[in-house]
């Protein structure tokens, strides 16, 4: 890419990842960006809200890392706060507040809490030190012929005060373009215009909202900061997240019917909603706050959007959510997005010829994105209500002794694999399912042996399970 001229569009942290990526490999890089600068305090964001807490997990990381820039890791897992586990808060049968804790790991392994306006900082501040990067903020496009390489922005001039000013349309050439414009990326509305696009777009019946936990009256954190904090309760949930300002980022998820209801509703209901189902938040928030923030802050839609192919010919690549949104419930949206540009110059630099890398590229992560989307839509039925089942519970201490304890097997549950691991979406998908035949036929017969709750037992027939079938003899489970 020496010497080339590279446009990323979108100064989110995937898109500002994209853009170190591309500058270390000698590109010139020009960043467009619709809104103001996102280190800007009285930037508002897309959405109108500070967005949900990002989860840093080892594909992030290891998308990070791989730049190679000294220092930027470092700086960034600064910023960031270890969470361990989830933490359940329910109500006993007497009405008592229980706290029950999940560890995410067998192997004490970790997601961070991160931020997004911090990560993003972080990034922009390391990109504006370097030459070959200029910022283009307040930029929005709209056009693009990317068979002759050639996009339209309209630039809006910061200083104007005539209302009647119309933005200033400027036309900009490229060698390569990199759309990271999120969920309604232009990138990609002006891209389907010349790749046959396969795309669908769903919005799933749920909104959020977002709440914030203050301190205590000492300064310090309402809750155990080390977990991600879940009141389930079936059909929805609220969930907390830790800020290194010593407060939560909290966010409600549930049916669109709940929050008509809530919004239709009295004070005193919105309270009593939360006092039955997220036992101990309104000792956290109080209850003024708790419903001043409700009707302030507004209420978001999630969607899932899933795209194919994510190129065309040599020119342009969509990465990120205007590639693959998806909802956060496994908190892989970023991770995913900043792994998928790692991937993307991998092939890049594997490949001399940038249309074969790029239609390699597309291949393999478009599987792999539609995968990890079909999983984040599952993990919000157990975030939300399988957590605290004891099939669940049962399974995840199986899975956890047998990766722990006899390693050799390669056994590992699913969280952890997309979690800590950099194994493809795709491959984490068919150990997972792979795994739980296994294990379903391995149950069944404890169950009758009358081993049930032995792992001693489960171990045993999984290996005459595993003896039989290499010899091709028939599995009886006794």
């Amino acid at each position: 890419m020496e010497g080339k001229k590279v446009v990323v569009v979108g100064a989110g942290p995937v898109g500002s990842l994209a853009a170190l990526y591309a500058s270390s490999r000698g590109a010139v890089v020009e960043i467009y960006e619709l809104r103001d600068d996102l280190r800007n305090v009285d930037t508002t964001p897309l959405n109108f809200t500070k967005s949900i807490n990002l989860a840093l997990s080892e594909r992030g990381i290891n998308a990070i890392r791989s730049t190679g820039s000294a220092g930027l890791l470092d700086k960034i897992l600064a910023r960031t706060i270890r969470m361990y586990g989830r933490m359940l808060h329910l109500r006993s049968s007497s009405g008592a507040l229980l706290q029950q804790s999940q560890a995410y790991d067998v192997h004490d392994r970790f997601q961070r809490s991160v931020d997004r306006g911090e990560l993003n900082k972080v990034l922009l501040d390391h990109l504006d030190s370097l030459p070959n990067v200029k910022f283009f903020f307040q930029h929005k496009m709209t056009g693009a012929d990317f068979r002759k390489k050639k996009a339209w922005f309209e630039a809006t001039d910061k200083n104007s005060t005539a209302p009647s000013d119309r933005p200033k349309e400027i036309e900009v050439s490229f060698d390569f373009c990199i759309g990271a414009d999120g969920a309604h990326s232009s990138t990609r509305h002006h891209m389907m215009k010349f790749a046959r696009m396969d795309y669908s777009q769903i919005y799933i019946d749920c909104l959020w909202c977002e709440f914030t936990m203050p301190p205590t009256k000492e300064g310090a954190f309402a809750m155990p900061p080390t977990y991600l904090h879940i009141w389930p309760a079936g059909s929805f949930m609220f969930i907390a997240l830790p800020n290194l300002d010593k407060t939560f980022v909290c966010t409600l998820f549930g049916p669109v019917e709940l929050f008509t209801k809530l919004e239709n509703g009295t004070d005193e209901e919105l309270i009593s909603t939360f006092d039955k189902y997220f036992p101990g938040v309104t000792t956290f928030i109080p209850p003024a706050d708790l419903v001043a923030q409700f009707k302030r802050n507004p209420h978001l839609p999630l969607i899932n959007i899933k795209c194919s192919p994510h190129h065309f010919g040599d020119s342009v690549v969509i990465v990120g959510d205007a590639a693959n949104a998806m909802v956060p419930f496994y908190g892989q949206g970023m991770n995913a997005g900043l792994e998928s540009v790692r991937v993307l110059f991998s092939k890049l630099d594997q490949t001399p010829n940038r249309a074969e890398a790029l239609a390699q590229y597309s291949a393999e992560r478009t599987e792999d994105a539609h995968v990890i989307a079909d999983l984040a839509l599952a993990n919000y039925i157990e975030m939300r209500s399988s957590v605290t089942s004891p099939l669940y519970k049962l399974r995840k201490y199986i899975e956890e002794r047998l990766d722990k304890y006899v390693p050799s097997l390669g056994w590992a549950t699913q969280y952890s694999r997309v979690s800590f691991s950099n194994m493809r979406y795709s491959e984490v998908i068919k150990r997972s399912k792979s795994q739980k035949r296994i294990l379903t036929t391995v149950l069944l017969a404890v169950t009758g042996t009358g081993v049930v709750g032995s792992v001693a037992g489960v171990w045993l027939l999984w290996t005459r399970f595993r003896h039989q079938k290499m010899f091709g003899l028939p599995w009886s489970g006794r």
